[in-house]
């Protein structure tokens, strides 16, 4: 299997320890979102949305990340990240869906404004935009912190597909700025997250290396 990725994006960043943990070796080719590598026309005839990641497999080409997660996990039967017990799949479902639809646009406010548009040349961060991100991060990071407070892990009492999820767009909490004071329950889940082997080895700096 082949995985069109960038490091740096959490994305990628999720879909490479969900594969790491589950012992999948994937052949990586390297997309530069720096130079506009997700709009070359090979990347696009693969994804039509030019984001990354995106994976081969074979004949069979598959983007967005949390579907490619639960694929990899679907082609090791009995895995502990993507339990088949139907109310704890629904769970982690649940908080893949959460993840999707509002921990990553909280947090997609600071990264596009702090991050990408430096990245791109776009100009300095928009204040009213760091407002709504704010508000939105607030609601939606309250809600984690909760969940969080008496539990070591998002579902369960190990390791799933929601924690890799979740947890990616903490790697950009310092470097976008995200408002993190006063979530202790988030950031002692992300310090144990960051302990895990698996989380280490899909570090952004291994990957520059490997995929260039």
């Amino acid at each position: 299997m082949k995985l069109y990725h960038f490091p740096y994006s959490p994305n990628s960043r999720r879909v490479l320890a969900t594969a790491i943990h589950l012992g999948i070796r994937l052949d990586l080719e390297y997309v530069d979102l720096a130079k506009g590598g997700q709009m070359k026309p090979r990347y696009v005839k693969l994804n039509p949305n030019h984001m990354i990641p995106t994976l081969v497999d074979g004949d069979f080409v598959l983007w967005e990340s949390t579907a490619i997660m639960q694929y990899l996990a679907d082609t090791k039967p009995r895995n502990d990240l993507y339990p088949t017990d139907v109310k704890t799949r629904a769970d982690v479902n649940r908080w893949l869906a959460w993840n999707i639809a509002h921990w990553g646009t909280a947090c997609g406010f600071f990264i596009y404004e702090r991050l990408a548009k430096k990245l791109r040349g776009l100009g300095e961060p928009d204040p009213v935009e760091i407002a709504k991100g704010t508000e939105r991060f607030h609601r939606f990071a309250g809600v984690l912190s909760r969940h969080l407070k008496k539990r070591a892990w998002m579902v369960g009492e190990g390791i799933t597909l929601a924690d890799y999820a979740v947890g990616s767009y903490l790697d950009l909490a310092a470097p976008a700025g995200y408002p993190m004071a006063g979530y202790a329950a988030i950031s002692r889940w992300y310090a144990e997250l960051s302990e895990q082997e698996a989380w280490k080895k899909s570090a952004p700096a291994n990957f520059m290396k490997e995929s260039r």
